[in-house]
């Protein structure tokens, strides 16, 4: 899980959208684990403390139903401590290529943010040299690095868990405005994101607590030029409630609030988030 704490909140969204269901389609998990490709890069030694968490975010599935590919052009928007980086770079391959995204941080309005996303940038460049990676070419910039000459370069821009970072921070609209003059023309938008339950009230889905409502970020999303492909529940979770007082820290691996030995193991049983997968594609202007 990501960033947890901003001081300002936007305004709740109350945005009322018919929400395409989709199952998961068999194929696309046999598909991706018969991946060779896929297979070697969850394999490599750079992950062994990551692979506890697959059970929770499903890689390979996610990645096979984002249409990522190697040789691929691939931004991971707000990398952070580069869970999926040491699956993408080797899994793109030497003729890939794999862009940390970040938020300009010159569009944060709260101080604490606004200095945190500062950090991210330089935080990749020093941490990422540990990580052994092996494989497509990394670069590491922020939106306010992207100029004409990128428009159209890039295959996937994916975002795990961060949409409710951009919506309180108030800057979903211009990240994913960049984003959309990044992609290909054929490029596609992959988002991972934790879950509401679709009747939660306004209050509770401003960002602050982890949680959106699925019909709030396809129409979030849409309002920037996208299309809604499809939608799955690979990293579905119905026994996650989502409506905890502390929000989705609630859950491993913060366990916030789980002061005793009985709640912790109580919330190890439920596991990670209940989260929505969601596949977009870029319309054209």
């Amino acid at each position: 899980m990501r960033l947890k704490s901003y001081a300002a909140a936007i305004a709740p969204l109350a945005l009322a959208v018919a929400v395409p269901t989709a199952a998961w389609a068999d194929h696309h998990a046999s598909a991706a684990q018969h991946d060779p490709a896929m297979h070697a890069a969850l394999m490599q030694d750079n992950r062994a403390e990551d692979k506890a968490r697959d059970q929770y975010r499903h890689p390979a599935e996610t990645l096979a139903f984002f249409q990522v590919k190697p040789g691929m052009t691939v931004a991971d928007f707000m990398p952070s401590g580069g869970w999926y980086t040491r699956v993408l770079v080797p899994y793109l391959g030497p003729d890939g290529r794999y862009i940390g995204l970040n938020p300009d941080p010159s569009l944060i309005e709260d101080e604490g943010g606004r200095t945190y996303m500062s950090k991210l940038v330089p935080n990749f460049a020093e941490k990422s040299p540990t990580w052994n990676l092996s494989g497509a070419a990394v670069d590491n910039i922020t939106s306010a690095d992207l100029g004409a000459e990128h428009n159209g370069t890039v295959d996937r821009v994916l975002i795990f868990r961060e949409m409710h970072n951009l919506t309180r921070m108030g800057i979903a609209a211009t990240e994913l405005e960049r984003i959309h003059a990044l992609l290909k023309p054929d490029g596609m938008l992959g988002i991972v994101q934790h879950r509401a339950r679709a009747d939660a009230p306004d209050d509770y889905v401003t960002g602050s607590n982890g949680y959106l409502r699925q019909a709030d970020v396809i129409a979030m999303v849409e309002a920037q030029g996208f299309e809604l492909v499809e939608a799955s529940e690979i990293n579905a979770n119905a026994k996650d409630p989502a409506n905890w007082e502390g929000g989705v820290w609630s859950l491993p691996p913060s366990y916030s609030g789980a002061d005793d030995e009985a709640t912790r193991a109580a919330r190890a049983a439920i596991g990670e988030s209940d989260r929505m997968t969601l596949l977009f594609k870029k319309k054209a202007a």
